[in-house]
């Protein structure tokens, strides 16, 4: 798939746009250890960008039927926004260089996170960042969140776009599944993982940063 005809740019928001998938590792882990168990790495790595509905039996499935999910997500949310409250939100290298670019060219631009709507609005504001987004489509705004193609499919209806002419800033295999599905040109930004074999077929392009991103829309990366 090529990028000739992009007309429009959907971000997932953690791990793409800000430097938070660190404190889910971080929390997830912190909150598993207070109930009981081991979460280790690669068990927060299962559910990231996962719709709710499905990263609950998956936990179970990896943790045992008894894991708390709900009580262990709701206090993995205490202990992170605690954090966040004391230390701010760290934006990844790039950002508004992006972002910028791609509202003087006269892109569409949308958010397409798993995250709920309530804390999706607070972190780009308080980033700074929401005023650049047309539209903002997360996790509790669709009824099958990622890996379902659903929240890719809403946000380039709300851009008036089909979705063949979004490029879609992905770094977890679950938000590039959704976007591949969903039709969009995909572009894995990556963080906590590697473009490995296993999201190959997914990825239609990896840009090491969001600088380097700027490429894709006729900037030179410095």
């Amino acid at each position: 798939m090529d990028n000739t005809n992009l007309k429009g740019a959907i971000f997932d928001m953690d791990g793409v746009l800000i430097d938070t998938e660190k404190l889910y590792l971080r929390f997830w882990k912190m909150a598993a250890a207070e109930f009981g168990y081991e979460m280790r790495d690669e068990h927060v790595f299962a559910v990231r960008s996962m719709a709710r509905k499905y990263s609950g039996p998956k936990l179970k499935s990896l943790l045992g039927q008894d894991f708390p999910t709900e009580e262990v997500r709701s206090r993995r949310s205490e202990l992170m926004n605690e954090f966040i409250e004391k230390n701010g939100i760290e934006t990844k290298k790039g950002l508004f260089r992006l972002l910028n670019l791609l509202r003087d060219s006269g892109y569409r631009i949308a958010v397409a996170t798993a995250t709920p709507r309530e804390r999706t609005l607070m972190y780009l504001s308080r980033i700074g960042a929401l005023e650049y987004f047309d539209a903002v489509v997360c996790g509790d705004m669709v009824t099958t969140g990622k890996p379902a193609p659903d929240i890719y499919l809403t946000a380039a209806k709300e851009l008036g776009l089909p979705p063949e002419q979004c490029a879609a800033f992905e770094d977890s295999p679950n938000g590039l599944i959704a976007a591949h599905t969903a039709g969009c040109y995909t572009v894995m930004v990556p963080d906590m993982t590697p473009p490995d074999d296993s999201v190959a077929p997914y990825i239609d392009a990896v840009a090491e940063s969001l600088d380097q991103a700027a490429c894709l829309f006729g900037e030179v990366a410095e």
